[in-house]
This record gives structure tokens, sequence and C-alpha cells, in this order.
């Protein structure tokens, strides 16, 4: 397939009537802090509580009988587990999960819920585990964001977020991956020519600003221990960064003290209790590290899959 916005409208038709139509929320209290208008599309009240499901059921309803037969298997620190593991599970496919050891206990318990079997690993052998399973037990992979299909499927939490609130000056999105950043950004050009597509991701997990900036991949030596959990990938993929290269216009970081603030200033202003990766995007705003302009500013909130008892300690 041609990864372009067609892609995504198409992921749209496909998914409707699957997918939860999830809320989008505005709080007064910010745009006066902040002097802008902001509007957050809430995947947090998503199908497995993260934006995850969407890619994850676009993929598997387009996989052939023989590959739905062999069965699906993917590495995740959660979010892409739990979706993958449901849209498996509609479809009577069996799934796998490599799934690194300190995974949130939320996220490895809701994905063995969906039916998913669960093979834990150390996080830097998420990847070598999944290949050598693929090779011997002849899987379908289904990357968890450097996959066509995963990215377009993504990118249908913007397309429905620029269909209801109009056109943005910018729209922002945590980056891990790249494929909720890759898949809005495709959704934005289709939608609204005229937005700005910017990503945010940790300081401490920075490997995709550097690599979009840079136009090749840098790699992270170590999994990242960044509070946003959903966000510790090492690199970026090739058709994430090929994307984000045409059609992200910034990227920006946020170091762990303005994550944490943002989390909690959703948490109890807006009553939306989202997980640390979901409130990302929000911190550059709080933090008053971003200067730039645009009146009309949507985030998306990736996800809700919060571990309470864990984070209580932070409030």
């Amino acid at each position: 397939m041609t990864l372009n916005p067609t892609a995504v409208a198409q992921a749209a038709q496909r998914l409707n009537g699957i997918v939860n139509r999830t809320p989008v929320m505005t709080s007064r209290t910010l745009n006066q802090l902040t002097g802008r208008e902001i509007f957050f599309k809430c995947e947090n009240f998503q199908r497995v509580g993260a934006f995850k499901f969407r890619g994850a059921y676009n993929a598997v309803s387009q996989l052939s009988d023989a590959e739905k037969m062999a069965g699906v298997i993917t590495h995740s620190s959660g979010n892409h587990a739990q979706g993958l593991a449901l849209a498996a599970q509609l479809h009577g496919v069996q799934a796998t999960i490599v799934m690194y050891e300190e995974a949130p206990a939320i996220k490895r318990e809701a994905t063995a819920a969906y039916g998913a079997a669960i093979v834990p690993c150390k996080a830097i052998e998420r990847e070598t585990v999944s290949a050598a399973l693929t090779a011997e037990r002849g899987y379908t992979f289904i990357h968890p964001y450097d996959n066509d299909n995963i990215i377009a499927g993504q990118g249908t939490a913007a397309w429905e977020f620029l269909e209801e609130v109009g056109d943005l000056d910018i729209l922002l999105t945590p980056v891990g991956g790249g494929g909720l950043i890759s898949g809005t950004a495709l959704a934005a050009a289709g939608r609204s020519p005229g937005c700005r597509v910017i990503g945010v991701e940790p300081a401490l997990a920075d490997d995709a600003g550097r690599s979009w900036r840079d136009n090749k991949i840098h790699t992270l030596d170590t999994v990242s221990d960044t509070i946003a959990d959903g966000l510790r990938t090492r690199y970026i993929g090739q058709r994430n960064l090929t994307v984000m290269r045409q059609y992200v216009h910034d990227m920006l970081t946020a170091d762990e003290a303005a994550i944490i603030d943002a989390l909690k200033f959703l948490w109890q202003r807006l009553k939306l209790v989202v997980e640390p990766s979901a409130a990302v995007p929000l911190a550059p705003f709080l933090s008053g590290q971003y200067t730039g302009p645009g009146q009309r500013v949507g985030i998306i909130l990736s996800g809700g899959n919060a571990d309470v008892a864990a984070l209580s300690a932070y409030f």
C-alpha cells in the first residue's frame, strides 16, 4: 500500500463501528493559563484504553487466511500488546506477545485477559526473541509501529479529531516508535493541510527527534527509564521516519518534571486518568517551553492504562 492521507481515510471506513469514537475535551482553566484554545482527543476511552487498538485491528483485518491461521506475534510494552490481543481475538486469531519483564502489571494482565500468550524477556531482547519465535513457529509478525496498516490505523484518531473540531493550527502527539505521529501527520495533511504537526517525546528518550532532524535512524544504547513507559522505544521505524520527514513540522522534548506536572494537571484538574505517555505533549505548554505560533491546539491523549499504585508516589 502507499502511505498517504487516502490510506488513513480508507482505514477510517474500515474501523467505523469497530473502534470507539472517543470524546474531545476542553478546559477553560488550561486555556486561560496558556492563552490558547486547547482540544484533547481522549483515546484513553478507546477500546483497550489506548489508540493502539486502531492500528492493530486495521492490520489484522487485512491479513490473508493463511496469515491468520499462522497466528500473530509482536513485541510490546503493553498498549500495542493489548490492541493486537483484542484485534486477534475478534478475528479468531491466536496472538503471542513478547513483553519485557518490567512491563506494568495492568498492561500485562489485560493482554492476557484478551487471550494472548505472553512471552517475557529482558527489554533489550524483545526484537531478537520475537524474530526467533517468528522464524521457528511461522507466526505472522505485526510490528508495533513500522507497518503501513498500523500507521494508517493510528491516523484515524486524528482523522476523527479534525472531523469534529475543524481546522487546527497545531496538532501534537507523544512519540515513541512513530506510529501515532506518522499516522497523525498523514491525517492532518488530508483533513487540515494548514495544520502544523508536532511530536513530543521524553528528553530521556529523544531518538525520534534526532532521527527526524538528521534524516537517519538514531538508536538509544539502552531502554530509557522515563516515567512515560509507553514511549520506551530505542528507535523509530523506517516507514515512520519517511512519513515524518515529509509531513511532520517539528519535534520537541519534555523533561521528567514537566511530564509529571502535566500528568497531575490532567488527573486533578481535568479529571482525566491518563498514563504518563499521554501527558507528554501537554508538558511544553504547561511549562512554558513552547512559545511558537498556534492559537487552536489539538493534543491526542494516547491512552489511559495507568498503573495507579505505582504513580501514586508522584502525587
